[in-house]
């Protein structure tokens, strides 16, 4: 998904945001996360036990919102956990250049969000 050019120097802003996945009883499940974005997709890094990781197996959507003062995004799309060693390493790189180097961790996964609907303030569209 192509961003404006104000949106995507605002995405690429070093911010949190928060990752909302769907719990098993369909209620909302809202975190703050580290993430980045390129063509296109999503890439937040967590562990394989997370509760977050074990939503986005299940529940097929999710999305992150970024916030700064009064402009905001949020993207949104088909969701995917990922655990193979390429995909896992490049997400962690990516992360690394946006925010720091994260700790070592063995059952590090990476839930990819393949967005098709953007929301923004319209300031940045």
């Amino acid at each position: 998904m192509r961003l404006s050019p104000a949106l995507a120097e605002f995405v690429a802003e070093r911010h949190l945001a928060v990752l909302a996945t769907q719990r098993a009883d369909g209620s909302p499940h809202a975190v703050p996360v580290g993430f980045t974005y390129a063509d296109g997709v999503v890439r937040v890094i967590t562990f394989g036990p997370s509760v977050k990781a074990a939503n986005a197996r299940r529940s097929g959507r999710a999305s992150v919102t970024q916030i700064d003062g009064t402009r905001w995004v949020t993207l949104e799309g088909a969701v995917r956990v990922l655990d193979d060693a390429a995909s896992v390493t490049s997400a962690v790189a990516a992360y690394a250049r946006r925010y720091r180097q994260p700790k070592e961790r063995d059952d590090r996964v990476v839930i990819e969000i393949e967005v098709d609907r953007v929301m923004c303030n319209s300031g940045l569209k």
